[in-house]
């Protein structure tokens, strides 16, 4: 076995460097998300930050502590908002280059694309349950338990945003005058 004590000051300069890593990783994900998939990618951003506030609350409310393996948690879990956003966004542009109109293929996307975001995040609770009951039974309980809960909190919000919140914003840009020009959807210049 191996054991080593950490300081105070060294564990708040992890968690801060912890939290600096992520507030980049959030932030070169969004540039990537715009420059990529122009439009849809704008409100994939707009929800990551609606995702990150209110995780962030629920965090607070449940309360839960964050510590490095919490910090992971949330840090995947934003990985698995972006990836639902990916799938969706694939679709869009799928249903684009098929010739639908750009309301067409935005209500086709998240229909399509709903069966692997839902499998996706089922399997990623069963592994946090599981995750959270073999760390009740370890020595290092704590950052098990952690991990596993934030990393379900997370998820859960991120279907929540992912499906609701940019099927939303983008209901709302589809009835504007940016609905005719499908070039702010995908490079593609099909129909609109």
């Amino acid at each position: 076995l191996y054991e080593e004590k950490v300081s105070a000051t060294l564990g708040a300069n992890f968690i801060d460097m912890s939290l600096k890593g992520g507030l980049i990783g959030i932030v070169l994900v969004m540039l990537f998300m715009i420059v990529y998939y122009r439009l849809p990618g704008f409100v994939a951003s707009l929800a990551l930050i609606f995702y990150a506030a209110l995780v962030l609350a629920l965090f607070k409310l449940i309360p839960v502590t964050l510590n490095l393996a919490g910090i992971a948690g949330f840090i995947i879990s934003v990985g698995m908002a972006v990836d639902a956003n990916v799938l969706m966004f694939e679709r869009l542009k799928e249903e684009l280059r098929a010739g639908r109109t750009v309301k067409a293929a935005i209500e086709a996307c998240f229909d399509r694309a709903w069966p692997a975001i839902r499998d996706s995040n089922v399997t990623t609770f069963v592994a946090c349950i599981i995750l959270y009951w073999l760390g009740s039974s370890i020595a290092a309980s704590a950052a098990v338990m952690g991990f596993a809960i934030t990393l379900f909190i997370g998820v859960a919000v991120s279907m929540f945003t992912a499906i609701i919140v940019t099927r939303i914003l983008l209901r709302l840009f589809v009835v504007t005058h940016l609905a005719q020009r499908v070039s702010l959807f995908t490079a593609y210049a099909g129909k609109g």
